[in-house]
């Protein structure tokens, strides 16, 4: 009698004039989520069922009662079940039961979500260290089977889990998408973060969407655009989170690329007493763990843009730190960035010797990503301009980069 049931669902479907496509469109699912649904297989999720409802002109119960098998149920759409002027105080029982066993129905479990959010970490912490391209394919992996999940039944806590963890792998793929100019899908996964978490009510990664968002617009030079997004993730993040120092650091960016020397300033001091202040919580190497060193190349990336010959000892302090303990190995490509700062300063004080030797440095190390390489082009160009002898051997490393 289930199928039975499942046919007057799909019958009620095609009575009210859609089709499983249009139909899986206005309840915001899919057609072979549909398909499913009325051969039998699944159910759908609690948070589901009042649009499914409204859709199919149904109340709740009317709905509950095409859903359940014969079994389950002891009433037909024309008999009390329907009616709750008449139910019987027996009937409020069993209903608050029915409800009850619903919401705690899981076939997802706290054990999976776990597994998940330990593989996010370790994606995360990953990212500094491994090549873009084989890192998107891990992500995708966790991100298609997020996905299928989104179909089992679990519980309201669970649901909110598994949009946070999705969230978070949508945005990490976004992240690595970005470092491989890939507008397109980024933009795509940017979106469908943000959808997740505002879902689930998650402030933290809606703020990292919009930090991320503003690190693109800033390496296409839209800085005025990429300081308006950094505020608004600025707006949303938690007070002193890692997000909130990122997104002020992205401004303090934004505002030295237009020149803006007090506003930039002030926003270096802001990034380097929050730093300061901040106990990381998941390890430095995470990508969303802001590491309190990690400021000092934030100043001396922000102070060369200012064209400050300042940022010399602050890129020079981030090499020094790393190098000698072998965290070039933790951080490949802070220490490029910190290379490509100091042959920036160096080419302002016109020491074209010592700037060539650390451009060089930087783009043959081959840690510095597609969505990093206007960085470099900038001081081969600053180079050429000068018309150095180093300039042909500087441009042709930087050929081979981009390759």
């Amino acid at each position: 009698m289930a199928n039975d049931r499942r046919r007057a669902f799909a019958e009620r479907r095609k009575a009210c004039g859609f089709n499983q496509e249009e139909f899986a469109e206005a309840v915001g699912a899919d057609r072979s989520t549909v398909q499913r649904w009325e051969a039998g297989k699944n159910d759908p999720q609690p948070w589901q069922r009042p649009r499914i409802a409204k859709v199919l002109g149904l109340t709740g119960r009317e709905l509950e009662a095409l859903l359940t098998p014969d079994d389950r149920v002891q009433h037909s759409l024309s008999a009390p079940w329907a009616a709750t002027a008449s139910l019987s105080t027996t009937d409020d029982e069993l209903d608050a039961l029915e409800l009850a066993r619903r919401v705690a129905a899981s076939d997802v479990g706290a054990e999976t979500l776990n597994r998940l959010e330990s593989a996010f970490d370790e994606l995360a912490t990953a990212y500094p260290v491994s090549p873009p391209q084989e890192l998107l394919q891990r992500v995708r992996m966790h991100c298609a089977y997020v996905t299928h999940l989104l179909d089992a039944r679990m519980t309201l806590a669970e649901q909110r889990r598994l949009f946070i963890v999705g969230g978070w792998l949508q945005l990490l793929g976004a992240t690595v998408h970005i470092d491989l100019n890939q507008e397109h899908a980024a933009t795509a996964r940017l979106r469908t973060a943000r959808v997740l978490a505002q879902h689930a009510e998650y402030a933290e990664i809606q703020a990292w969407c919009f930090e991320t968002d503003a690190w693109r617009r800033l390496t296409d030079g839209e800085y005025a655009r990429a300081a308006e997004l950094s505020q608004a993730a600025r707006s949303l993040a938690p007070t002193g989170s890692s997000v909130a120092i990122q997104a002020t650091a992205q401004e303090g960016r934004a505002r030295a690329r237009m020149g803006e020397r007090k506003q930039t300033t002030q926003l270096i001091s802001a990034v380097q007493q929050a730093a300061s202040s901040l106990v990381p919580h998941k390890g430095s190497e995470h990508h969303y763990q802001y590491d309190p060193a990690k400021s000092l190349s934030y100043t001396a990336t922000t102070l060369a843009w200012l064209g400050d010959p300042a940022a010399e000892p602050f890129a020079r302090e981030v090499i020094a730190r790393l190098a000698p303990a072998q965290d070039i190995h933790t951080w490949p490509r802070r220490v490029a960035s910190a290379n490509i700062d100091l042959a920036l300063t160096l080419l302002g004080g016109d020491r074209l010797d010592e700037a060539c030797q650390a451009a060089q440095q930087a783009i043959l190390s081959g840690r510095v990503v597609p969505s990093n390489h206007w960085r470099a082009l900038e001081v081969v160009k600053a180079v050429e301009a000068r018309k150095l002898p180093e300039a042909s051997e500087l441009r042709e490393a930087y050929q081979g980069l981009r390759r």
